[in-house]
């Protein structure tokens, strides 16, 4: 679920009366705070009354992480780039970097809602992997973003369209099939739900921070203080908004997921505003072994980031992620053919390690030969922690190595 930093760099693209043109040729990038031609409010005063402080780093953690065998590849930049209009009135932005005639990859981001930043595509070695990055439906620069027209945004807004939209973009780009699909938090219930749709255009699948989307998951997250042993004030600021906001705390304190979701819907903006900080915040104080407030200062203080992030988690939480209970692993036989590697952090709060347990285990028994399974010590939940980004670039690095076999 949780959001990957985009260094203060945001996309921004123009449509003409004609089309969609990207700036600049492919993209343009602007400093938050920077005026120019564009000028934009892009941010506003990040809410923090109901983010728990983080904990201490007297290491210094935060500012000097400790340094790991391998690290993300260069920044590189894309040799395509566009909109794909999949239907329902939905635009996904997307792009493309790396190798044009390398193995087809495609990253798949958390949430839902949290879109795609140009740091993803440096989890694949470029000169090997043909990259493929895209903002999924009312998320990043795709339209309409949550932010911009909540209703629109969330037409058809479903894990069967989710899936067909990577199969679109996949026929669309010309690719034959998907050498490797990305996917974290969210994007590993995505890519299970669409490698099982498809399992003849998926060779391999890299998964951090497992979430199979089972109701105990959902519940311990965001409805029975699961979370509250080892992050009580997180949990306590979390609930605390709704009650403090509520006419009715006997009966929203039963359903917290639901009380969110009235507010994010609300008519009134500043209460849509109030609702996304508190649940986003408190995601972002459980997300990583060392907090910086600097990331979810910036994070609660971008709109276009905050609203979808809030707005389409809550959406799926409170629709079981439109799938069937059990689904993911009742259908792992469906891609016993294939690669699987996954990384999780041993100490992810968000999504708990069991559930990579589950899968591997499953996929074993199913008759999967290739499981590969790393809990990353010292690592939390988000792709961030340096363990999980070393254990990411070296399963990526492997699994281009296994399928050239």
């Amino acid at each position: 679920f949780f959001l990957v930093p985009t260094n203060r760099t945001f996309i921004i693209r123009v449509e003409t009366e004609m089309n969609l043109v990207p700036i600049l040729g492919v993209l343009v990038s602007l400093s938050v705070g920077a005026t120019n031609a564009f000028t934009m409010s892009m941010s506003t005063k990040a809410d923090l009354s109901y983010v728990s402080p983080p904990a201490s780093d007297a290491a210094s953690q935060i500012s000097k992480p400790i340094q790991y065998p391998r690290d993300l590849y260069p920044e590189l930049e894309p040799f395509d780039a566009g909109f794909l209009d999949v239907g329902d009135g939905h635009r996904l932005s997307y792009d493309v970097s790396g190798n044009p005639d390398g193995i087809p990859a495609v990253f798949l981001h958390g949430g839902p809602g949290a879109g795609v930043s140009p740091r993803v595509r440096r989890f694949f070695d470029p000169e090997i992997y043909k990259i493929v990055i895209f903002d999924q439906r009312g998320s990043g620069a795709s339209i309409p973003n949550a932010s911009d027209d909540l209703q629109a945004s969330l037409v058809e807004n479903t894990t069967p369209k989710l899936v067909g939209d990577i199969d679109q973009l996949r026929r669309h780009l010309k690719i034959d099939k998907w050498g490797l699909v990305l996917g974290g938090s969210w994007g590993s219930t995505l890519a299970l739900a669409y490698a099982q749709a498809y399992p003849n255009d998926v060779q391999s699948l890299l998964l951090r921070g497992v979430f199979l989307f089972g109701p105990d998951e959902v519940d311990y997250l965001f409805g029975n203080g699961g979370t509250y042993s080892q992050n009580p004030q997180a949990w306590e600021a979390y609930s605390r908004y709704i009650e403090d906001t509520s006419t009715d705390w006997e009966r929203e304190r039963k359903n917290l997921l639901g009380a969110y979701w009235e507010r994010l819907t609300s008519d009134d903006s500043k209460t849509r505003i109030a609702a996304a900080a508190a649940f986003v915040g408190y995601e972002l104080s459980i997300s990583k072994t060392y907090i910086d407030p600097e990331v979810i200062e910036e994070y609660l203080g971008t709109p276009s980031i905050l609203i979808p992030f809030a707005v389409m988690e809550v959406h799926y939480m409170i629709n079981s992620g439109f799938l069937r209970r059990g689904q993911l692993l009742d259908c792992v036989g469906t891609i016993k053919h294939m690669k699987v590697a996954i990384c999780h952090g041993r100490g992810d709060y968000v999504c708990q390690p069991q559930a990579a347990w589950r899968l591997a285990q499953a996929l074993r028994k199913a008759g999967c030969s290739y499981v590969d399974l790393e809990f990353v010590s010292g690592a939390g939940h988000s792709d961030t922690e340096p363990g999980l980004v070393d254990a990411m670039v070296r399963a990526s690095d492997k699994l281009a190595v296994d399928m050239k076999k």
